[in-house]
C-alpha cells in the first residue's frame, strides 16, 4: 500500500508515452533472452493497436518503472494475443459470450524492480481491477513456466495446458487461468490491496462512447 501510494498509472495514449513503454519492453525481454536483437531497439506488435487493447505504464515519483498491456475480449472484441497459440481452448469461451482478460507484455525496470519488490503487485493489480470493472469470467495469464508459482501464489490461477511456442518469442509459455467470478471474494479478503473504488477503476478503463465496451455497472 506505501508504494501504491507513490504509484502512478498512466494508460498510454500518446507515441512518445509508447514509444517509452516499447523500449522498457525491448531491454526487459532482451535481457530475460526472450527476444532476439533488434535495431530499433523497441519491442511492439499488431495487438498493440487491437480496439480492445488498454496499454498501461506504472509510473513511481513520476518515472516509468513497469508497464503491463490488458486486452478484453468479448464476442464483439474478440481479439487476444493468447489466441495466436490457444485458441483451440479459448475461442469456444469467447463465442459462448465469456469475457475474457488477457494481460500480457509485463516488465519492469531493472533497478525499479531491485528497488521496489513490491512492483510486480502494483502492477498486476491493474489486471485485477480490469476484471472487475469489465465484469470478466476469465482472467487469464500466459507466461513461462519459472512465473506459473507467482499467478498460482497471488490469485489462484491454474494451468490448463502444456506450454507450447510464442511467435516473437524464444521461449514457450503456457495458458493458465482463473475464474474471476468464483476467486473474487477470496483474493480480495485474503489480499485488501486489490481493492478499489469505481471511480478509479473508470478513470482508468472508461473511453469515449464509440469506443465504449461492456463494463460492469
Amino acid at each position: 500500500m506505501a508504494l501504491l501510494e507513490r504509484a502512478d498509472y498512466r494508460r498510454a495514449e500518446t507515441a512518445e508515452e509508447r514509444d517509452a513503454i516499447y523500449r522498457l519492453r525491448y531491454k526487459a525481454y532482451l535481457r530475460e533472452g526472450a527476444i532476439e536483437p533488434n535495431g530499433a531497439e523497441r519491442f511492439f506488435d499488431a495487438y498493440d493497436e487491437s480496439p480492445n487493447v488498454w496499454i498501461f505504464g506504472v509510473y513511481i515519483d513520476g518515472e516509468l518503472s513497469s508497464s503491463i498491456r490488458l486486452h478484453v475480449a468479448t464476442r464483439e472484441f474478440p481479439e487476444l494475443p493468447a489466441l495466436n497459440v490457444f485458441s483451440d481452448l479459448l475461442s469456444p469461451a469467447i463465442a459462448a459470450g465469456k469475457i475474457v482478460i488477457d494481460p500480457t507484455r509485463f516488465v519492469a525496470d531493472r533497478e525499479a524492480s531491485r528497488r521496489y519488490p513490491e512492483l510486480c503487485y502494483v502492477t498486476t493489480r491493474l489486471a485485477w481491477l480490469a476484471s472487475e470493472y469489465f465484469n470478466a469470467d476469465l482472467l487469464l495469464a500466459t507466461v513461462r513456466l519459472e512465473h506459473q508459482a507467482f499467478y498460482r501464489r497471488l490469485f489462484g490461477h491454474r494451468p490448463i495446458c502444456e506450454p507450447r511456442h510464442y511467435p516473437s518469442l524464444t521461449k514457450p509459455i503456457s495458458l493458465m487461468a482463473l475464474d474471476y467470478p468464483l476467486a473474487r471474494e477470496r483474493v480480495m479478503q485474503r489480499s485488501p490491496f486489490f481493492r478499489s473504488t469505481y471511480f478509479e477503476r473508470r478513470m482508468l478503463f472508461a473511453r469515449p462512447p464509440a469506443a465504449r465496451m461492456r463494463t460492469a455497472a
